[in-house]
């Protein structure tokens, strides 16, 4: 399914008329006769390309001296000046349309609700099988829980009585958190909650009334209509990943590099049994970020966001997710599934800068042992409405 690149048109003629296309997302909003350019309803941080031509119809054209690729700003517009050629000249705007989001201040995007195609079948997987998924609009963090945002509600968590069995680590305070086991996790979302004077979400009775605080127990009971932080399903965060994309492999398209993602490169070529979506021009760790000494993460928020606004959806560290894992998606219901019921590992998704591209699809699913903490695994909440 092709992803959503819209075109917008707009002419100018002698008498520096504006002409505008049938409404459509995302506008060029003006036009002036200096040649001054604005397009707005873009995604936040996407690339949009303006093109031109000497007829509505064509051929359009890249080939104007300083018109380069712009990057669209966190109010989802630019604003470019382009050259006034005569007799008339028409410019298209060729870019990402925005998600119509919302961001919070706690750093949080808005992820709305609807029903989006779970897996593919891009790349034989047997375990991404595509299923129809229904799921409601709930909170996202942009970002990857950092180092500095961990050590924060840590040391207020560890004074209000909670527990945990590993301490953190990062890389630097701007990177994502590592080592932490799953339980550590969720038990610091509640304590995030607290903080933020919200209603934890994990309890460790049926009636919800014992916030988990302490302990690594699977029976874990989880308030789903609460307010509070908590690990993403592994359904939300799939659909969170696609930023509003069908059938691609990753949150931008079909295609993955260094400059999009960190992750180790094993395209092909130059290895003839590596990835031929993996358009790096090396094999290795990524050259950014690769200092010698492992761990060899990149600061939160480093590459370019998908459609709706979060950042690392694909690499830099997998992510914890709340599901056991098991088979077929969409347990026990096609509706905001939870997974499973037990099981004896849960889900990771996204990939990590030590994986090489294939795990860092978005219908990739990992799994790993709850009781353990690795330097590729980190966190990011969500919440509801």
């Amino acid at each position: 399914m092709k992803s959503k690149l819209h075109f917008l048109l707009i002419g100018l003629s002698l008498l520096a008329d504006v002409y505008q296309a049938a409404a459509q997302l995302p506008v060029i909003t003006s036009f002036n006769i200096n040649g001054v350019l604005t397009c707005s309803n873009l995604a936040p941080f996407s690339t949009a390309t303006v093109i031109w031509a000497t007829s509505p119809t064509g051929p359009w054209q890249t080939n104007l001296v300083g018109i380069n690729p712009v990057t669209v700003s966190s109010n989802g517009t630019f604003t470019v000046n382009v050259p006034m050629l005569l007799p008339a000249t028409f410019y298209r705007v060729l870019g990402q349309a925005s998600s119509g989001g919302q961001f919070t201040s706690d750093g949080m995007a808005l992820i709305p609700a609807g029903m989006f195609t779970m897996g593919d079948t891009l790349d034989g997987d047997s375990d991404d099988i595509p299923t129809n998924i229904y799921v409601s609009s709930f909170y996202m963090d942009t970002n990857l829980v950092s180092y500095t945002e961990w050590q924060e509600v840590y040391a207020y968590a560890t004074n209000q009585g909670y527990n945990f069995v590993n301490a953190g680590l990062g890389k630097a305070l701007n990177h994502p958190v590592v080592e932490l086991d799953w339980y550590d996790c969720v038990k610091w979302c509640n304590a995030r909650s607290q903080q933020a004077g919200l209603m934890p979400v994990y309890f460790t009775d049926v009636g919800l009334t014992q916030v988990y605080t302490n302990g690594e127990t699977d029976a874990v009971y989880v308030n789903w209509a609460g307010n509070g932080y908590r690990l993403p399903t592994e359904a939300e965060w799939e659909k969170a990943a696609r930023g509003s994309l069908s059938g691609q492999r990753f949150p931008w398209g079909d295609t993955i590099s260094e400059s999009q993602a960190n992750y180790y490169a094993d395209p092909n070529p130059p290895d003839s049994g590596g990835f031929t979506y993996d358009l790096s021009p090396y094999a290795g760790f990524n050259t950014n970020f690769d200092s010698g000494l492992a761990i060899y993460t990149s600061p939160a928020g480093y590459f370019a966001p998908n459609a709706y606004g979060l950042y690392d959806m694909a690499g830099n560290v997998f992510e914890w997710c709340w599901d056991w894992y098991g088979r077929p998606y969409g347990q026990p219901t096609s509706t905001n599934p939870t997974g499973v019921a037990t099981g004896s590992l849960r889900v990771i998704r996204g990939g990590s800068w030590g994986d090489v591209a294939g795990y860092a699809t978005c219908a990739f699913r990992s799994t790993y042992d709850p009781v353990n903490g690795e330097d590729f695994i980190g966190l990011r909440c969500v919440r509801g409405l």
